[in-house]
């Protein structure tokens, strides 16, 4: 093999990927983030910022819409969690920053839900006078940011209290009638925005969020792109749990490979489970909130600082948050006992599991360190929610996946990857004939093409996925009957194909076996109901290239599962 492919400096792919992404969007010659940079900005940078300091955090907040401007933890060089390097940019309406709200209100006799959404229209906040509390870093009534004829009063405050760093909501219902609250979303605005950058400059400024949809036991944590450093959790404050993460697929940041967008905290979700997600299952039961006229809630975040990836779970036991590991994890095979350790400053009240049966649960030991373990059996397939509520009424929920015994699911994998993935076409314009080939499950069907060339071409993460794990199948669990078509595979469609058998290109992997050149194909070789106007739908000359080199492990892991069967059994391999 060419060792030297293999080792290509993974600072060209990224640069290679931002290029492309750029360019897919590009209008007239400008880039998605070049128009949005023309746009007369909305947000109020022209009148000046509010800065502040906590014991953990450099904040800066735009002085007329109070929302974040800058987040730099202390300790970290000037480091911002929040695209800072994108505020002047970002400045336009339907652009979230943190510090917005989403929310969604009905009268209790109605049965539609309207939204609101302090950055659909920016308008200037007004100012609070918080002199007599030395907690509040900044107050605003920020009613009036909401669309108009919204029938509550909001109030925003950034505080420091007990040393951390707050952000609360108070919400009053300003109607004469009940009102019932069914969605309320924090957008959670970090910086996720691998746009434009090399991987030294994403290392340097970027993070990626992570969250805990555990109900009130439920956080974000957001780290650093290279892993190091401090790690910032946000946690409820007060009565807001995180119930449910919703992606905000409204706001305007230009979307792609390099950047797949911002979520939500939602601390209320029934709005969305009957409309947006009303054919899907939430992970957690959607809850809203009755306002009677004058009545107010309150609902907030934390955020704190964890000084590593490994300390997180003994920073949220410090701030007295609950904890859960799962042992060995989450996905559990019905032919295996697993363990969950809860480790909290109440005692459990009860444990409840939905649908009832799909689990059992004993409690165990307790450990050094206050954690309790308790054994969990699974018996039916299918997502299992634990619910534990503890004696101070704090819900924690635990999901699980319960699957077959490990054994059939391998079984199955290789079954299904080698007869409906199974690809077999001799008048194949692009020699894919006697392959696994990816299936979409929603169409019931082979993927045979794919505006993302990668996808139909054998190749790349996305394509090579089902082959070798056809492939890995055998290496455990080798089937006669599947083995001969993977020989098939590797004598046809590997060698001589996704990877060059000979020229001066031999030993190379291509990215792709499928590709997009209309001009060149018969007529009627693609699809036109998908869209081949994008940089994904790469020329021959790309599909060709030998460039990528992490194409290349998933061609010697194949050639090694042939030696080891070679080599450890007899007449199994020919």
């Amino acid at each position: 093999m060419n060792m030297r492919m293999l080792l290509l400096n993974n600072n060209r792919l990224w640069v290679a990927l931002l290029a492309l992404s750029i360019l897919g969007g590009t209008i007239n010659g400008q880039s998605p983030w070049q128009r949005l940079a023309a746009e007369e900005g909305t947000l109020g940078l022209e009148n000046g910022f509010i800065e502040a300091e906590t014991g953990s955090f450099n904040l800066k907040l735009v002085k007329e819409s109070q929302t974040i401007a800058a987040m730099e933890p202390k300790g970290e060089d000037g480091f911002d969690f929040t695209p800072a390097d994108r505020l002047e940019v970002r400045k336009g309406n339907r652009l979230y920053h943190l510090g917005d709200l989403n929310l969604r209100v009905r009268a209790l006799e109605e049965r539609e839900w309207t939204s609101y959404s302090t950055a659909a229209e920016r308008k200037a906040v007004t100012p609070l006078n918080a002199s007599g509390n030395s907690s509040v870093i900044a107050a605003a009534d920020i009613t009036s940011t909401f669309e108009e004829g919204i029938p509550l009063k909001v109030e925003r405050y950034w505080e420091e209290t007990g040393g951390e760093l707050v952000l609360r909501f108070s919400i009053e219902n300003n109607s004469d009638q009940p009102l019932e609250l069914g969605s309320l979303g924090i957008p959670m605005i970090f910086n996720n925005i691998l746009d434009g950058k090399n991987l030294d400059e994403a290392h340097a400024v970027c993070s990626f969020h992570d969250p805990y949809i555990g109900q009130d036991a439920g956080y974000i944590q957001v780290a650093r792109l290279h892993g190091n450093g401090q790690v910032l959790l946000v946690l409820p404050w007060g009565e807001t749990p995180l119930e449910g993460y919703n992606p905000l697929l409204d706001d305007r940041t230009p979307r792609g490979i390099t950047f797949e967008g911002f979520y939500e905290w939602m601390a209320l979700t029934k709005a969305h489970a009957e409309e947006d997600w009303s054919r899907a299952e939430p992970w957690n039961k959607p809850g809203s909130v009755k306002l009677n006229p004058g009545e107010v809630k309150e609902f907030g975040v934390r955020f704190v600082l964890a000084p590593t990836l490994r300390e997180i779970e003994s920073t949220l036991i410090k701030h007295k948050r609950p904890v859960a590991v799962g042992v060995p994890g989450y996905v559990v095979p019905m032919d295996v006992e697993a363990r969950l350790m809860l480790n909290y400053n109440s005692r459990v009240r009860s444990i409840d599991i939905e649908p009832g049966g799909a689990l059992t649960v004993e409690k165990g030991e307790t450990t050094p360190g206050g954690w309790n373990s308790y054994n969990v059996t699974p018996h039916e397939w299918g997502r299992a929610r634990m619910t534990v509520t503890y004696e101070d009424g704090t819900r924690q929920t635990v999901h699980y996946k319960v699957i077959k015994p490990e054994e059939e699911v391998v079984a199955d994998m290789g079954k299904f990857l080698t007869t409906e993935s199974w690809y077999e076409n001799p008048d194949d314009p692009f020699d894919r004939h006697l392959s696994v080939i990816s299936y979409d499950y929603g169409k019931m069907q082979q993927v045979t093409q794919d505006s993302r060339a990668w996808i139909a071409g054998l190749s790349d993460e996305g394509g090579a996925g089902a082959w070798l794990a056809a492939m890995m199948k055998q290496l455990i669990q080798p089937e006669p009957q599947e083995l001969e078509k993977m020989l098939k595979f590797v004598d046809n469609t590997l060698w001589g194909g996704i990877q060059y058998s000979e020229g001066e290109k031999k030993y190379g992997v291509r990215k792709s076996m499928f590709y997009y050149d209309p001009e060149n194909m018969p007529e009627g070789t693609y699809s036109e109901d998908i869209n081949y106007r994008t940089w994904a739908a790469w020329p021959p000359r790309e599909a060709r290239s030998t460039g990528r080199s992490y194409n290349y492990p998933h061609v010697a892991a194949a050639w090694w599962v042939m030696y080891q069967l070679s080599r450890k059994h007899e007449n199994l391999v020919l």
